[in-house]
């Protein structure tokens, strides 16, 4: 059994990315921890309370950072919806877990210095709390394995013609993480964007027939129409592309590169700079997402979506 720890912002993707490592056989999610990002600290609490209520996740979950390390947080609720949970129909019950008492720091931080092996972090948001664990106690970089990270952008952004959201968050955030030489791979938008997901997608999840078939149906098509209101485009699977890096690695191809982040440039702060000429033009601090096997990604995803929705 693989272990791995998650750290997210919790909206609708992020949804699928926990989903999606919770179903997929020879996994186990040891932790959760929260930061701001698609929307403010309080409503990703919400959202991640009420999903273990409903999915019966029986990790613990710890609250995060609820704002950046520097800069004015910014959320995605004018795209995501005031709850980053979009839906096209049902919402989340409202029945809420309990929230652990550790703060996100103080658990991440046990966790690296009691675990038996280096550790498997997998960052769906901002990277404030991973910034602020290494600002706190760099030493423990060496309890690392492998960080996967959806964020960043090898070309243009999201957030901002240049910047990628969860970079733009907190870009002082993800310079702090790769100072301290922590083992990221970054699943940027280049490498999502080769994975779509549409309303197709949604009815055959619906067909399972059950009430949270039909929640996730529902999510899922409230996701596919930001691409278009009417749900007739296809839509980038984001945060669930990371999970499937993570849970097979052979299904998303790394290179080696050189990333550092923009951070004073008017129009480009929060841009991540991506020099692939390695080692001739600088030395490698991380390895980058490239060709995607979309048809295989897409199968880990939906299929852990099936097996979650007929429980």
């Amino acid at each position: 059994m693989q272990q791995v720890w998650i750290d997210s912002d919790m909206g609708f993707d992020d949804l699928a990315a926990v989903l999606t490592v919770a179903h997929t056989p020879g996994w186990a999610i040891d932790g959760l921890s929260l930061v701001a990002g698609n929307a403010p600290l309080e409503v990703v609490i919400d959202n991640a309370l009420r999903s273990a209520t409903c999915f019966g996740w029986r990790f613990p979950i710890h609250a995060g950072c609820a704002t950046p390390l520097l800069g004015p947080m910014v959320t995605a609720q004018n795209i995501l919806g005031g709850d980053a949970m979009r839906s096209a129909g049902r919402q989340l019950p409202p029945q809420r877990g309990l929230l652990a008492p550790e703060s996100a720091i103080d658990a991440l931080r046990s966790y690296l210095q009691t675990a038996q092996q280096p550790v498997n972090i997998l960052a769906l948001g901002p990277l404030t709390n991973l910034a602020t664990l290494m600002q706190q106690s760099p030493q423990l970089k060496q309890r690392v394995g492998r960080l996967v990270w959806m964020g960043g952008s090898q070309t243009a952004g999201n957030h901002t013609a240049a910047a990628e959201f969860n970079a733009a968050v907190d870009p002082e955030a993800v310079q702090v993480v790769l100072d301290a030489a922590l083992p990221l791979q970054m699943v940027g938008l280049d490498a999502c964007r080769q994975v779509q997901v549409d309303a197709a997608d949604c009815d055959l999840l619906r067909q399972g027939g059950t009430q949270k078939a039909h929640l996730l149906a529902d999510l899922l098509l409230g996701y596919v129409q930001i691409a278009a209101a009417n749900g007739n485009n296809s839509m980038a699977l984001y945060d669930p592309c990371a999970a499937a890096a993570m849970l097979h690695a052979a299904s998303v191809a790394m290179q080696p590169a050189h990333i550092v982040m923009e951070l004073v440039g008017i129009h480009t702060r929060g841009m991540t700079v991506v020099e692939r000429r390695v080692p001739r033009r600088a030395a490698a601090n991380a390895q980058v997402a490239g060709v995607v096997n979309a048809g295989a990604v897409r199968s880990i995803v939906l299929d852990a979506l099936r097996r979650a929705a007929a429980l």
